[in-house]
């Protein structure tokens, strides 16, 4: 004892630490520090972070020891099948331990939040409630520990000894009719099989536990996963949990604390409680997303828009979102201050939205819970509602996420257009950056609803409007002419070729309002669009093409061909232009240009003129697109 004094006065002077040899050789003198723990002192450097860094803080001690009897038992399910397939089979990372570890800790920290709330009498009920990690590389451990509500060797036998058993979920269950069980909403376990997911690291696992009931006496579990466990009492375990984990050889990655924060920063960053790797706290950003909108700042902001987009310019805007109705959802969303790049704008991106539920992580690009066309959107969606598979990595019942997807699909959409609205010169920007993924969502969606809402933020220059400057659908559905009930569109590369068209001059005559569509996909999507507020969105070549056939026309106008000379010159122009035009005709929509070719669908024959024209065969193209020429008889 006199010797361990004496090493532990040498821990409280930092000069004895700058002797590494000093330090090996003391751990040799000790009853209950060996080598391999001098080996960890020196590696995390614990004393030394007290002298220089005010923030080191740990609460983990080898100082729990088994005492009396060992019972050895059985699990209480079927046994090494069921270890093997929790341990081998129902994960896909190894890595996840941590988060279903930390996932239990942070439930008895919850427990024991709640218990002192409801007045119930507990052993130091008024500790912090933490989570601390420590790694050890010499020893190749593992350890966490938490200052939560802990467990007797009752508990330890139902949740540790019986797979498949949530602790939290039964604690749960025992509360369901309480009025105040409100308070435990932030509890995470489910299935109970979380902390088996330690045996695909673990060659043996040592679980201490002290209960927070008083008079409560400490327990030491064991397993090294083969189908049984012991169980004896202990000494020197503090009120709550440590896990000891024992690392498999080719586990030892996660003996080290870079390896472990990563880990952290990945699944667990947002857990209510603070979480001590080696003593220093590791998860430092708030969970922004669940605190009032009215008290996070525009720094709060970019700050966690840069940490979750991995970015380092600003958000452009912020959609901060909550709601208990059809589904519990609590979202943060940005959209980028940057314009996208040649990366973004590939479908074969993935979505930048990360899946929470109750702050852990469960899909860092959840690509089901936003459609494809949305992937610029940067952010967080935090649902209790969400469906998960045993390992809570996989997503489920397709009806509740799919109503998810159109939860936030719709809030989205109704934000920009509220954006559009009232700051419109801040969304023409956002437009000019971010149109073509609006329209990609137009031409790739399957739901007319989620389309028309989708064409309310679409901007297209117009024949009423000066260059330059952009009409929204609805805006031109405001001044449409008495009867009509189309939205007219011509597409053109320019604006001096689209006044200057053909197609224009009849419905110019008729001062009726046509938008001007300059890029070429722009024509595929308001073909795919069809209708918009129960009109019929019509290209003006259509349009012209409903003209009445040369002996229908009474007036001809003045300069005209007689009736008899145009049927000689549609005569002679049809056998000349056979079998291109399927058809030649007298239009009186034209004034200053001497004919046009009309097809019914010059939108959708333009389009397969440019993708598959060249792979049909010439004698076919023009029965496929049976063009028909117009021509002005003045």
């Amino acid at each position: 004892m006199a010797s361990r004094r004496v090493f532990l006065s040498f821990l409280k002077n930092k000069n004895y630490w700058k002797n590494p040899a000093r330090v090996l050789r003391h751990g040799n003198y000790l009853n209950n520090y060996s080598q391999a723990a001098a080996i960890r002192c020196l590696s995390t450097s614990s004393v030394c972070r007290s002298e220089s860094n005010s923030d080191y803080h740990t609460i983990i001690k080898d100082v729990e020891t088994g005492v009396g009897s060992v019972q050895k038992k059985e699990f209480q399910a079927e046994t090494r099948m069921l270890l093997d397939i929790v341990a081998k089979s129902l994960y896909s990372e190894r890595e996840v331990f941590i988060r279903e570890l930390i996932s239990n800790a942070s439930d008895a920290l919850e427990k024991l939040r709640y218990l002192t709330l409801t007045g119930e009498k507990l052993v130091e009920a008024d500790r912090p409630l933490e989570i601390h990690i420590a790694t050890d590389p010499a020893t190749n451990t593992f350890i966490v520990q938490d200052t939560g509500v802990g467990m007797t060797s009752e508990e330890m036998i139902e949740n540790l000894g019986t797979i498949a058993r949530s602790g939290s979920k039964a604690f749960l269950e025992q509360l369901k009719d309480k009025p105040d069980a409100g308070g435990v909403s932030n509890i995470i376990g489910q299935f109970g099989v979380g902390f088996y997911s330690a045996f695909m690291v673990a060659d043996r696992i040592d679980v201490y536990s002290k209960s927070s009931r008083p008079d409560s006496k400490g327990f030491k579990w064991t397993s090294d996963g083969s189908g049984t466990y012991e169980i004896q009492e202990a000494e020197g375990v503090q009120p709550g949990t440590k896990i000891v984990i024992h690392l498999k050889s080719d586990a030892a990655e996660f003996s080290k604390d870079d390896r472990v924060k990563e880990v952290i920063k990945r699944y667990s960053n947002f857990v209510g409680s603070p979480i001590f790797v080696n003593g220093n706290q590791a998860n430092t950003v708030q969970a922004v997303w669940l605190m009032d909108p009215k008290e996070v700042t525009d720094e709060m902001h970019t700050d966690f828009y840069r940490f979750v987009a991995n970015s380092f310019d600003r958000p452009r805007f912020t959609l901060h979102y909550k709601t208990d109705a059809p589904i519990n959802v609590r979202a943060l969303l940005y959209i980028p201050e940057s314009k996208p790049g040649l990366f973004d704008m590939s479908r074969e991106t993935e979505t930048s939205v990360s899946l929470y539920c109750r702050k852990v992580l469960i899909k860092s690009r959840a690509d089901k819970v936003l459609p494809k066309w949305l992937r610029f959107v940067k952010g967080v969606v935090d649902s209790e509602d969400i469906p998960l598979n045993l390992s809570r990595e996989l997503l489920q019942d397709g009806a509740i996420i799919r109503k998810l997807r159109t939860v936030l699909t719709n809030r989205i959409l109704r934000f920009l257009n509220d954006k559009a609205n009232k700051k419109p010169e801040e969304y023409f920007e956002f437009y000019q950056d971010y149109g073509l993924f609006l329209k990609e969502g137009i031409v790739t969606g399957t739901e007319q609803v989620e389309k028309e809402e989708i064409a309310k933020l679409l901007r297209y220059e117009s024949s009423g409007m000066p260059p330059g400057q952009k009409v929204g659908l609805a805006d031109y559905c405001s001044r449409l002419r008495p009867g009509q009930r189309d939205i007219y569109y011509l597409a053109a590369p320019s604006r001096e070729l689209a006044e200057s068209s053909p197609y224009l001059e009849a419905l110019r005559e008729k001062d009726v309002e046509v938008l001007f569509c300059y890029e070429p996909y722009d024509e595929l999507v308001l073909l795919q669009l069809r209708q918009y507020d129960r009109k019929n969105v019509t290209s003006v070549e259509k349009e012209i093409r409903t003209t009445k056939s040369a002996g229908d026309v009474d007036d001809l106008g003045e300069g005209s061909l007689s009736k008899s000379e145009i049927q000689e010159l549609t005569n002679w122009l049809s056998a000349t232009l056979s079998p291109k035009a399927n058809r030649v005709t007298v239009t009186n929509k034209l004034a200053s240009h001497p004919c046009v070719v009309t097809v019914e669908e010059m939108g959708a024959a333009r389009h397969f003129v440019k993708t598959q024209f060249q792979q049909i065969p010439e004698s076919q193209r023009y029965q496929i697109l049976q063009p028909q020429l117009e021509i002005n008889p003045r």
